[in-house]
């Protein structure tokens, strides 16, 4: 049996602190990289989409490290991932269900010089051009050369490679072309669409909890995701620096009688942020998202700091307290904000300027606790 905060078809919220100390927790492009502050108060910053990354790179990491099963780790995949292209892995859902990638085009081949030349290329061809005899209105046979719209640029850039070399691929080029410029994307389907969700769903983690827009070449729709995450703001305000670092190697050849160069890095002192999240049991069902899923989540976000976020730049990060409220009814026992407000962190009266975790007092009430409402400390500070 699993525990009340693993049950995926309860409702789970949930607040979360974590801090830094001389790192940047998550620069701004906008603002030379320098740690996000809300510009009226000065309070720290760090947005849902941070988190998100810390938490989908440890996901990546047990997928291939720990996972207990093939099964379980082709269900650990992750749509949105460094360096990925999105529109392939949609590609992928269609190819695994069977579905038509593209719709095809196919030219009758009369020229003979042509088709000589196709005979001799056809074996470089990928296997998505096909070749092939049928008769004509007048029964009389005809050769055609049919392509089935489903590959994409690059695929098709590295897949006629072999067919551009050979010495008959300049009599044949124009033809190819003009057959992948007249294929099209195949027609839409909704139930071609809800078969590719489904799929990306299952296979896909980060869809699974998180949600994705899938409509962005072939369609696989929208998915509402049921965990969602807020900014998370800093107990305190915080003050970005811009420091100078020097750098005793060069870039250049040009630049070698330079005795060093400048660099920049920017930090906060210290910032403790308290963040919430949200698990919607209505959501996960429409999704897949079992009581599996959900313990390896919150492994994740406990974890998301140590595994593969360490770097100079974010300095000392750590999760301080991760405590989830976990609802007996699925659509919720207490409004979230209530629940939150029994949770209190307030900087030690004999504190000026916080620069540790122990500067700060977190409190809990329990008094008129509301029925049906379990809280887990998974971390306490």
């Amino acid at each position: 049996m699993s525990a009340i905060h693993t049950n995926a078809q309860r409702r789970h919220d949930f607040v979360l602190l974590f801090d830094v100390l001389d790192g940047n927790p998550n620069g701004d492009p906008d603002g030379g990289n320098l740690p996000r502050v809300d510009m009226e108060t000065m309070h720290g910053l760090v947005t849902d989409v941070c988190l998100k990354r810390k938490i989908r790179n440890w996901i990546a990491t047990y997928g291939d490290l720990m996972a207990e099963n093939s099964e379980e780790a082709r269900r650990l995949k992750l749509f949105v991932k460094h360096h990925g292209v999105l529109n392939d892995q949609i590609r992928e859902a269609y190819l695994a269900e069977g579905l038509p990638v593209g719709q095809p085009s196919e030219e009758t081949v009369r020229d003979s010089k042509v088709l000589e030349a196709l005979y001799q290329v056809r074996e470089f061809l990928p296997s998505s051009f096909t070749l092939f005899e049928e008769d004509d209105d007048n029964n009389d046979p005809v050769v055609k050369l049919r392509y089935s719209g489903e590959l994409d640029a690059d695929e098709l850039k590295e897949q006629l490679q072999e067919a551009e070399a050979s010495p008959e691929w300049k009599a044949v080029k124009k033809l190819v072309e003009d057959l992948i410029k007249n294929s099209r994307k195949p027609k839409k389907s909704l139930q071609n669409t809800e078969k590719a969700k489904h799929w990306m769903c299952a296979n896909f983690f980060d869809v699974r909890m998180f949600g994705a827009v899938m409509s962005t070449g072939l369609n696989a729709g929208q998915v509402r995701g049921p965990m969602q995450l807020t900014f998370s703001r800093s107990i305190d305000p915080v003050f970005p620096e811009d420091l100078a670092i020097t750098r005793v190697a060069v870039a250049d050849a040009k630049d070698r009688e330079k005795l060093q160069t400048i660099g920049r890095k920017t930090k906060i002192s210290y910032g403790l942020y308290r963040g919430y999240g949200f698990f919607s049991a209505p959501l996960a069902k429409q999704t897949g998202v079992t009581d599996r899923d959900l313990e390896l989540f919150w492994e994740a976000v406990q974890g998301m700091f140590e595994v593969v976020d360490r770097s100079a730049s974010r300095g000392l990060m750590a999760v301080r307290g991760l405590y989830i409220f976990s609802h007996e009814n699925p659509l919720g026992n207490a409004p979230a904000h209530k629940l939150f407000d029994r949770i209190s962190v307030q900087k030690r009266p004999e504190v000026d300027t916080p620069r540790s975790f122990d500067h700060y007092v977190i409190e809990l009430d329990e008094t008129n606790w509301p029925q049906g409402v379990t809280l887990t400390k998974l971390i306490e500070g």
